[in-house]
């Protein structure tokens, strides 16, 4: 009887080790955390030259456009470039930072999602903003390599219209 305790009691508590969820991150999640914190600050100081070293050469990006379609590091950085050149005074306050799992298996991979809300003005018509967006960013050799953008794009774009 003391045999069977003993082996129920060992078997439960394996168990429960294995339910147990994960409590640490990928290794690599830490420092591409800092390469996304760093990457969003430098839009809103509009340093584009700090936030292109940051980008992998093979980057697919989803903008947030309805039924765009991927594109690479050179249309990301002109995307960039256009928002800093229509917006001024652009900062994003994130409500978290998230790691990422790797979609086949749950597993933590490393990658960086966030939920915040970007603010500015609007150069033309000097209208400010408060947009909610959610971003992701998947990493390779310490460089942004995929993510996307994910927010009201058309919506965003025609609060300005017809503002004076």
């Amino acid at each position: 009887m003391k045999t069977i305790f003993k082996l129920s009691l060992i078997t439960l508590l394996l168990f429960i080790a294995s339910c147990a969820p994960e409590n640490e991150n990928n290794p690599k999640y830490a420092a591409n955390l800092e390469i996304a914190k760093k990457f969003m600050l430098a839009h809103g100081t509009e340093d584009i030259a700090a936030q292109s070293a940051m980008i992998h050469d093979d980057l697919l990006w989803q903008p947030p456009m309805y039924d765009s379609k991927q594109y690479g590091k050179s249309e990301h950085i002109e995307a960039l470039k256009m928002y800093q050149t229509l917006f001024d005074n652009i900062l994003y306050t994130p409500d978290n930072w998230l790691p990422g799992v790797l979609a086949e298996t749950g597993k933590l991979d490393g990658s960086v999602r966030t939920y915040g809300t970007w603010t500015g003005t609007h150069v033309e018509t000097g209208k400010s903003f408060s947009l909610h967006s959610y971003h992701t960013f998947d990493f390779v050799d310490g460089k942004i390599a995929a993510g996307g953008d994910y927010f009201d794009f058309g919506g965003f774009f025609a609060s300005f219209e017809g503002a004076d």
